[in-house]
């Protein structure tokens, strides 16, 4: 009576083991596909402050609401690596939605060797991310500098007219990393 007892004892182990093997295969596979999905999720719905990438926009009249103005806000800061001096030129602007603006960076490598910067922006509040165009970003490229080097970089952007009417200042803020590394052994580029 016990042998049945013990048989069926190692069935249900074997099943509950081929269980388990199985809910971590599947909890694996999902958390590699879920940084792919959040960026889609962030990319459709603007969550996370993500923006796109660079549009054609040339502002007509009728594509600009005078009776209203946004406050735009700029920060820039280093990612823990990177040694470079990095900020706004103006740290705030009114702006007209549907109106091509511009506004410049300013980068200097501190460093003593040359260094490959890569900018990565994000909009608050996070909602309206999607409204902000850019038409040029020196976030679309990275920026390659010498020891001591300094350059200016323009943003040009637009803020959609169907900016809910609520939003009445929006934050572009640009986070710096250095990827020097990632670029090892490639020519020598120039600054953009």
């Amino acid at each position: 009576m016990s042998t049945p007892l013990a048989h069926n004892d190692s069935t249900g182990n074997g099943k509950l083991i081929a269980k388990l093997v199985l809910a971590v295969v599947a909890m694996f596979g999902f958390g590699f596909a879920l940084v792919p999905i959040y960026d889609v999720f962030c990319k459709v719905t603007g969550l996370n402050g993500k923006t796109g990438g660079r549009v054609a926009y040339e502002a007509t009249a009728a594509d600009i609401d005078l009776a209203r103005i946004v406050t735009m806000q700029f920060t820039a800061t280093n990612n823990s690596n990177m040694s470079w001096v990095f900020h706004p030129m103006q740290n705030e602007i009114e702006i007209h939605p549907g109106a091509l603006n511009e506004v410049k960076f300013y980068a200097k490598n501190t460093s003593k060797e040359r260094m490959i910067g890569q900018a990565v922006p994000s909009v608050t509040p996070s909602l309206s991310a999607s409204m902000l165009h850019k038409t040029e970003c020196f976030c679309f490229t990275q920026q390659v500098l010498e020891a001591g080097q300094e350059i200016e970089m323009p943003v040009r952007f637009f803020v959609d007219k169907a900016l809910p009417a609520d939003v009445h200042k929006l934050t572009l803020s640009y986070t710096l990393f250095d990827v020097t590394e990632n670029f090892a052994g490639t020519p020598k580029l120039t600054a953009n």
